[in-house]
């Protein structure tokens, strides 16, 4: 262990400054403290100069020119945004007047197409009576013909069924009598 400690003194020994003294931290020594705050100051004084003469009017131009360029922007954004909105308006006004003319078109084909479907419907009612009509009148003519022919049958038919029986043919009137009474009922 001995050892191991001497070798640790040899290293720190090393080390250290050989007879140079203790000169410490360049800043922060008495005798040079005097010139660097008059170093410092002029070269403040310079930075402040640089800074205030060039650099600041042209970082205080940029800024004043987007501030202007942003204001412009916003500006005409807010032109564009009313031109929407009134055309929006517009759009709608113009929407809500297509559906009432589309109402309007569309209640007027109704009613046009429900009065021709009216007329339509009432002339062929008038033209189906008429055809009723003139069938009842056919059918009325076609019994009445029929009805004539019925009673010539029955009258000779009678004729015939007497002159059978009796053998003798019976008087025309009185079998025209007979059958009329019979069909009277």
């Amino acid at each position: 262990m001995a050892t191991g400690q001497g070798t640790a003194k040899g290293t720190t020994a090393h080390t250290e400054a050989d007879g140079h003294g203790k000169a410490g931290f360049p800043p922060f020594q008495k005798e040079t403290f005097a010139s660097q705050l008059v170093s410092f100051a002029i070269a403040f004084a310079l930075l402040y100069f640089i800074v205030s003469k060039f650099a600041l009017p042209r970082v205080g131009g940029i800024i004043a020119n987007r501030e202007g360029v942003i204001e412009n922007d916003l500006a005409e954004a807010q032109k564009l945004k009313d031109e929407s909105d009134q055309a929006l308006k517009a759009y709608e006004t113009e929407l809500a007047d297509a559906r009432a003319r589309a109402q309007a078109i569309g209640s007027e084909t109704r009613d046009k197409l429900n009065a021709q479907a009216e007329g339509d419907r009432k002339a062929l009612e008038a033209s189906l009576a008429a055809k009723l009509a003139d069938a009842e009148k056919t059918i009325a003519s076609t019994r009445a013909t029929a009805m004539g022919n019925v009673r010539s049958i029955a009258s000779d038919a009678a004729t015939a069924i007497v002159q059978r029986l009796t053998g003798v043919a019976p008087d025309s009137k009185t079998v025209d009598s007979a059958v009329d009474a019979s069909l009277k009922g």
